[in-house]
């Protein structure tokens, strides 16, 4: 940086923290003379003046200077002043994580009778990919892919419960060893320093299984007492957030409430307000539901606004899997929760930090599997090897990413350790072509989702070089054994 000094000229503006000669050269100070002030006043002058006929005397006077330093050091009135920590704070970040709920069911994304303002809020100021995906849409492989980075072929945990008819807490067991296998979001922030917190559901026993300093979850499915958060109380957020700030700690929050999945039991002014806008009651119980979610969203942000938390905190935004209410019974429909079309795999993804990421709404590609790389990058951390998203903060990774695939399991694991023993099918999204791949049973789908949205309109038959385009690109992604 550079100002203008009394004649005109241009000259250097003061040493700033953090310029490099400030971190290699030790701070003194003898009474009221700072010694590296003296060093660097000089040095600064030192080429202006090379030319003059100060210039023999400058040298007399650094060489006598800096030869005394030593003597200096060991006087006793010197005293060694620590550097200046540094100006920057290290990002935090929250996660919230709704659970069964469809990509459409918010005002944002255009619900005819959903009231979603603190939700539709967090959009218009968030960096939104309306293309959004999870790679599987059942809750416990989902979470474990979102907290891993990694597929659910990788982390082995490809289903909700072990096998029926085997040791129950033995089978969980083995599910939770798996995933301690990888380094998890929560363990490689706390190696810098973070502190985490666990709230909402959690299905690998233990929260400090998953690396969590702090948590709800004892070990129970689903998340037993951590299930609270959301539907009784918000306050353990708050008050961890609060000790953070008080112990000047960055920190990670993991808000997965379960909201709005079942049971579907709003206040009865929600349901009030939503059974005169259909005739299904349980769809009026799903509305509400996700309304008192965006309530407690709400409460979220407006704490971090007034903690004066929001230029400094990374707010990730992504749903579990998809949920279509079944409008006859208090149950999701079909193709939805469950299966590869959209109403179980597809979600909005938002990112929001203000004054940092520009607002913007992205028609590109994005998966649930790319939200580690972009919380490591965007803290500064380095991520582990052979992570298979991106950085969806960098334009050009994304938009060069054309591709992304996802799996469907059995809910009940039929094999603990083989994934493959568990598989339903396979799917992938290409630009607008998606392809669903049975992996025993059933037809092989096609659908054009720029045309055909709803994938209404098998056209696998008509358009079978991308089929078969599409099918080797799923065999590339994840190889099979030639024997399944």
């Amino acid at each position: 940086m550079r100002e203008k000094n009394g004649d005109g000229k241009d000259r250097k503006a003061g040493v700033q923290v953090g310029w490099p000669l400030y971190d290699w050269t030790e701070k003194y100070t003898v009474g009221q003379v700072n010694i590296v002030g003296i060093k660097l006043g000089l040095l600064e002058g030192f080429s202006q003046m090379r030319s003059s006929r100060w210039f023999y005397r400058l040298v007399v006077a650094l060489t006598g200077l800096f030869a005394a330093t030593p003597f200096l050091a060991a006087d006793e009135h010197l005293e060694k002043v620590p550097a200046a920590p540094s100006l920057q704070r290290p990002l935090n970040v929250v996660f919230i994580i709704s659970d069964d709920q469809h990509w459409r069911d918010y005002g944002f994304m255009g619900h005819a009778h959903l009231r979603t303002p603190h939700l539709d809020r967090l959009a218009r100021e968030s960096l939104v990919f309306r293309r959004g995906y999870v790679p599987t849409s059942l809750c416990c492989p989902s979470l474990a892919s979102l907290i891993t980075g990694r597929y659910p072929h990788q982390h082995r945990i490809t289903g909700n419960d072990p096998p029926a008819g085997s040791p129950a807490k033995a089978g969980r067991e083995q599910m939770n060893k798996h995933l301690e296998e990888w380094p998890t979001l929560p363990k490689l922030v706390r190696d810098q320093g973070y502190k985490s917190l666990q709230t909402g559901k959690w299905w690998q026993g233990n929260f400090s299984r998953g690396g969590f300093t702090d948590g709800m979850t004892k070990g129970v499915r689903h998340g037993d007492d951590g299930l609270e958060i959301g539907r009784k109380t918000m306050q353990p957020i708050q008050d961890f957030v609060t000790a953070c700030q008080a112990e000047h700690k960055p920190f990670f929050v993991w808000y997965a409430p379960m909201l709005p999945h079942d049971p579907h039991d709003p206040p009865k002014d929600l349901v009030d307000h939503y059974a005169a806008l259909t005739p299904s009651i349980h769809l009026a119980r799903y509305w509400g539901n996700i309304e008192r979610f965006d309530r407690t969203v709400g409460e979220l942000i407006h704490f971090l606004d007034r903690q004066k938390l929001s230029e400094e905190t990374l707010v990730v935004y992504v749903t579990d899997n998809g949920w279509i209410q079944n409008p006859d019974r208090p149950e999701y429909a079909p193709r939805s929760k469950r299966t590869p079309y959209e109403g179980g795999i597809r979600t909005p993804i938002m990112l929001r930090q203000v004054g940092k990421i520009e607002p913007a709404v992205s028609e590109s590609l994005a998966s649930s599997i790319d939200i580690m790389p972009t919380v490591l990058a965007a803290c500064g951390i380095q991520p582990p090897a052979g992570l298979p998203g991106v950085n969806l903060l960098d334009t050009q990774a994304v938009t060069a990413r054309r591709q992304i695939f996802g799996e469907c399991f059995t809910h009940t694991l039929i094999d603990l350790d083989d994934p493959v023993l568990n598989l339903l099918s396979r799917w992938t999204v290409r630009d607008n072509w998606k392809l669903i791949v049975p992996h025993k049973d059933g037809p092989v789908e096609l659908f054009d989702l720029g045309k055909d949205p709803e994938e209404t309109q098998n056209l696998s038959a008509s358009h079978s070089d991308e089929v078969q385009l599409l099918r080797e690109s799923l065999k590339a992604a994840w190889p099979l054994s030639p024997a399944r």
